[in-house]
């Protein structure tokens, strides 16, 4: 495992912008897909694996160079961040989608339905995760859709209840943050935003759900949760609280990653955490310019008044596929550099 030794960490959420010659941006600006939004691809799919791969590359190159520690593949070959896997299994139909709508009465959205039992017959990350690991001497980290979250975003047609469907959902993670690790995984991350979306459900089981789903797993594991895209839900929709968040304390997750930037987050709320590791986002990305590294550095000075530099590890506050790439990139630069600057502050 190369995971770095000194204080302040630096990683991303997950997702890095894809190229405008790989997917119709405009098309993705629109929507966070839960079905497969073949569409999106811009090229013939005969070609299109050795695209990503490519694209793949100018993402991991673009992070080092950046200065990031932790690094991801900038999740390159997914439409979104959830439906690349919570599709690839067994007992979902994809083809003829259920149409949901949100509580908040927001657009109706396709879902997959659940048709049979949720089973993993096959690798899904796999070739990201193995591509990663020969393209960077760096710490690798490969990110997963929750399970809670997953159960949320399909139509159970089959399980008795929303509660058994996640424990499937967990099974299939499980099986595959295994084969993950195996691959050379030094981090393996869960992103469950939705518990955060319906806390009154995540308050019956989506604990033991991602406990289910982290069986096992011996690397370090985070569990992230967010308030939403920014290019999709602006700074004033989202709240200034989490209404599920001290929970996450009794995960066996090693680390919880929060937005905390764009919506100005009481960090007092971190002491509810205070057996975990906390990745605390840094970075506003509802905020179109590059921060400069004094305010950044100011974020994680705040950071540290309530958590031990020991316990902190710094990000992003959420995945960054739908800004412009060179706003990306110097967001990414400034993180690091502030890091560097505390890091230097404190002496480690």
């Amino acid at each position: 495992m190369n995971l770095p030794t000194h204080l302040l960490p630096t990683t991303v959420v997950g997702s890095y912008p894809q190229p405008e010659w790989l997917v119709d941006r405009a098309m993705l600006s629109k929507v966070v897909p839960r079905t497969r939004l073949h569409a999106m691809w811009r090229l013939p799919a005969e070609h299109l694996e050795e695209a990503q791969d490519d694209a793949t590359i100018v993402a991991i190159r673009d992070m080092e160079r950046a200065g990031i520690d932790i690094l991801t593949d900038g999740e390159i070959r997914r439409e979104s961040y959830s439906n690349r896997f919570a599709t690839a299994l067994e007992g979902i139909d994809d083809e003829k989608p259920a149409i949901i709508t949100a509580r908040t009465g927001s657009t109706p959205t396709p879902v997959p339905r659940v048709v049979g039992p949720v089973k993993r017959t096959r690798a899904v990350e796999l070739h990201d995760m193995q591509f990663l690991r020969e393209n960077t001497d760096r710490a690798a980290k490969i990110t997963l859709p929750g399970p809670f979250t997953m159960s949320q975003q399909a139509k159970n047609e089959f399980y008795k209840d929303d509660e058994e469907l996640a424990m499937a959902f967990a099974e299939a993670v499980n099986a595959e943050a295994l084969e993950l690790q195996k691959a050379g995984a030094d981090v393996i991350q869960l992103d469950e935003p939705w518990v955060r979306n319906n806390p009154d459900l995540a308050k019956r089981y989506a604990v033991k759900a991602i406990n289910r789903a982290l069986q096992g797993i011996t690397v370090p594991t985070v569990v992230h949760l967010c308030f939403g895209y920014a290019a999709v839900v602006p700074g004033s929709n989202k709240p200034a609280g989490y209404s599920f968040l001290g929970e996450l304390n009794d995960t066996t997750a090693d680390q919880i990653s929060i937005e905390a930037a764009q919506p100005k987050l009481d960090l007092g709320v971190l002491k509810e955490l205070s057996s975990k590791k906390i990745m605390l986002g840094v970075l506003d990305l509802g905020n179109p310019e590059i921060e400069s590294v004094e305010t950044v550095a100011g974020r994680i000075r705040n950071g540290l008044k309530q958590v031990p530099a020991e316990r902190l590890v710094v990000a992003p506050d959420c995945g960054m596929k739908y800004m412009p790439r060179h706003v990306a990139f110097g967001k990414l630069k400034a993180m690091c550099d502030a890091a560097a600057l505390v890091r230097q502050e404190i002496g480690g």
